[in-house]
């Protein structure tokens, strides 16, 4: 019997290693998957469901309510993910100065709205635009307002107030990736571009960005990932109101599921169009992170 070679050897442990976790990804992920997808072409509730093969996403497009909550999700996600991104950036390039003083109480500052819960953070925002809450009051104080606004009772500003509190916990967690990349690049390269004449915004653009661009497409897509699934700040904060104006589409896949009347099989159905979604925009961002020049 021949011996295995050492390549061959290190191969089989490595494989001994990865096949607990792969058999957990199996059980745990992708078998619930091909589950939920077959369960999207039923309809019905138990043993009674019936199978109606697409019927259910053809009655998506039919759906009012269902076609609100991906423009309001769709909105989330074109709004707080830009504005993530280049605010983690801008606060990861000021923290990253090496002449800045305090600089890890900063980090930690910014960083800490991420550490809180998402209920504690919706009460937070929820005490502060209350009718009288902390902002009205200042904007009673300062004359702009007559009578208290009620904030999270309009769809527009309920809308606003949603994204500012996304944004508000989770730039910390963006800039801390950005910090990380910036750390990786050598500072003779910034020195080289001083001594050529190039000033800071100059080596901003042609050697940090260019640079950083790896760490811009996985925050990228991890932003875009979570902003189609939104439900925690939807859920505690508006309750989607008023009527379904700040309502996403998870949290509306989860009354379907458990707060209306149980419909698993439509619910099953919405959940693959997220997946859909996440997979097609994941696939176009690796492709255009994946230009070479």
């Amino acid at each position: 019997m021949n011996k295995l070679s050492v390549k061959k050897r290190q191969s089989l442990i490595g494989w001994v290693f990865l096949a607990p976790a792969a058999f957990l990804l199996v059980v745990l992920k992708f078998v619930p998957l091909v589950q939920a997808f077959f369960m999207s072409l039923r309809t019905g509730r138990g043993s009674s469901m019936e199978w109606t093969g697409f019927s259910n996403y053809a009655r998506m497009f039919r759906d009012p309510n269902f076609i609100q909550t991906i423009k309001t999700t769709l909105l989330y996600m074109v709004v707080t993910v830009p504005v993530m991104i280049i605010l983690g950036i801008i606060l990861a390039v000021l923290l990253n100065d090496s002449k800045l003083r305090l600089k890890g109480i900063y980090r930690t500052c910014i960083f800490l709205p991420a550490a809180v819960s998402l209920v504690a953070s919706a009460v937070i925002f929820r005490s502060l635009f209350a009718t009288d809450g902390f902002v009205n009051v200042v904007l009673l104080k300062l004359g702009i307002l007559e009578t208290g606004y009620n904030f999270l009772g309009h769809p527009g500003s309920a809308r606003v107030i949603l994204m500012v509190m996304r944004i508000w916990r989770w730039v910390g967690y963006q800039m801390i990736f950005f910090l990380a990349g910036l750390q990786n690049i050598d500072d003779s390269l910034y020195e080289a571009a001083t001594i050529d004449g190039a000033g800071r915004l100059q080596s901003f653009w042609k050697i940090t960005l260019p640079l950083l661009k790896p760490m811009i497409l996985f925050t990228t897509i991890m932003c875009l990932n979570s902003a189609l699934q939104v439900y925690d700040e939807s859920v505690n904060l508006t309750g989607g109101g008023p009527g379904y104006s700040t309502m996403a589409l998870a949290h509306y896949i989860y009354n379907t599921s458990f707060v209306n009347v149980p419909n698993f099989g439509y619910s099953c159905a919405m959940s693959m169009m997220i997946l859909i979604f996440v997979a097609v925009m994941t696939f176009v961002q690796m492709k255009v992170g994946d230009r070479r020049e």
